[in-house]
């Protein structure tokens, strides 16, 4: 089963998101989590911060880590393991280095969220991103 990491960056109450491109062969064209794929061998934090550094650059504190939900979902048919986690602290100024994956990136507020691919994932993230760390 494939498995795949998701990262709520979250600051000052906004949670950045990534637009998916168009062209994605799973949940195009609409707002969702950076993440991807998790590698063999590969805990889900450490693809978290592999993804998380390739795709927009920052080294994510380990520790500031919190599960928000795990799933199976099925985007093309095949299942797939999916884990979604809450960031509260990393290094570096997040950028759009996945043009590939995302063809923007953006900050939205808890109250401005929009739909994200799965609504649970959304749900975790308003549960949990409202309560202080």
């Amino acid at each position: 089963m494939v498995e795949v990491v998701l990262g709520a960056l979250v600051h000052e109450g906004r949670v950045l998101l990534g637009h998916r491109s168009p062209l994605k062969r799973a949940y195009p064209n609409v707002w969702d989590l950076p993440g991807g794929v998790i590698e063999e061998g590969e805990s889900e934090l450490a693809a978290l911060a592999r993804e998380l550094h390739e795709e927009l650059g920052v080294r994510m504190t380990t520790h500031s880590a919190t599960l928000l939900c795990r799933l199976t979902v099925r985007p093309t048919g095949e299942p797939v393991r999916l884990s979604a986690w809450l960031v509260r602290d990393w290094r570096g100024t997040p950028a759009n280095r996945a043009p590939e994956e995302h063809d923007d990136i953006g900050w939205f507020g808890l109250d401005e969220l929009p739909a994200l691919a799965h609504e649970l994932v959304r749900t975790a993230l308003l549960n949990t991103a409202a309560s202080p760390p």
